[in-house]
């Protein structure tokens, strides 16, 4: 027979079914996907307590913040407060003995030596001070620069002088003038931190004992050196030496060597002397190896008194 195929009854049901389930598929909003419960450590940085303290302090920060800038806000800007010039920041008599110093100017050492006297503004014998800027680097040990030297007219310090050695040194050492001379005795005022002199002097054989001392004496710098002339089998001949107004002179981390030249009592003549002499010596000490300038800067000053610039001695 022709004509249409007749369709059956549940197919048409199952059809109807398939297009409403599309329908509310489209108009219905999906259901949200349930979160996942967040899971925290017993304890430390992950632990429930600690972010929950973490957020909090977030917060109080940002409040603070916040309040910062609208105080900025309210306040009215000022002017920026102006920063004197260093020198008016000074003592009325030290801008008195600025003024004398010729700004720019290098004098000649005699001439430096002359005005540092003049500019001096305390009332007590303040001491007369040489800085000298090297070109040397103090982390190479043939650069690193250290000797002692006795001043002509000595530095105007006294000078307490302690003998470590055996008992016949130490008697001949205390007619050479040293103000401690002890055999073990001395070791007993050690252990009980009692330090009542400036220099110490060893001889080689007693230098071990002083080995347990080291963190006592070093950092006082009072530990004997074979450089420095403390440690010597001719103990007399060093007292006397100490006592004469030896110094000691080394380039510090900055590759500056400071010294005190003496008293400004001394008067210029004394001083000048007291200055070739450490001049001298410092030319001498200059390394084999050292490829450029030498002595880079010279100063001149008293203890609380202006910088005066020195004519370098070696150019």
């Amino acid at each position: 027979m022709g004509g249409e195929i007749p369709v059956k009854t549940t197919e048409r049901k199952f059809m109807a079914e398939e297009e409403a389930k599309k329908l509310d598929a489209v108009e219905a909003p999906e259901a949200p996907e349930t979160a996942e419960p967040e899971t925290f450590a017993k304890s430390g940085k992950k632990s429930k307590k600690h972010i929950e303290e973490v957020k909090a302090e977030e917060e109080r920060q940002a409040r603070k913040a916040e309040r910062a800038a609208k105080e900025s806000e309210e306040k009215p800007k000022g002017a920026k407060p102006v920063t004197r010039p260093r020198i008016e920041r000074r003592g009325k008599k030290y801008q008195e003995a600025y003024k004398l110093v010729e700004k720019g100017k290098i004098y000649s050492l005699k001439d430096a030596i002359a005005l540092a006297i003049k500019t001096n503004p305390t009332k007590f014998d303040a001491s007369v001070e040489a800085h000298v800027r090297l070109g040397v680097d103090p982390r190479q040990a043939d650069q690193n620069i250290r000797a002692t030297l006795v001043l002509p007219n000595g530095n105007g310090k006294t000078v307490r002088v302690a003998v470590f050695a055996p008992l016949d040194v130490c008697k001949a050492a205390k007619a050479a003038g040293a103000d401690v001379a002890l055999d073990e005795d001395f070791l007993k005022q050690l252990d009980k931190g009692e330090i009542n002199f400036d220099i110490l002097i060893s001889t080689p054989q007693y230098m071990p004992k002083l080995g347990k001392y080291a963190r006592l004496l070093g950092p006082k710098g009072l530990m004997p050196n074979p450089k420095a002339g403390t440690v010597t089998m001719d103990v007399e001949k060093a007292v006397k030496e100490s006592k004469a107004g030896k110094v000691e002179y080394r380039v510090d981390k900055q590759s500056i060597v400071h010294i005190g030249l003496g008293k400004v009592s001394f008067g210029e003549a004394k001083l000048l002397e007291n200055a070739n002499a450490f001049f001298d010596s410092l030319k001498s000490q200059k390394p084999a190896s050292l490829k450029g300038t030498y002595v880079k800067s010279v100063f001149v000053t008293t203890t609380m008194g202006p910088s005066i610039s020195v004519e370098n001695l070696y150019n």
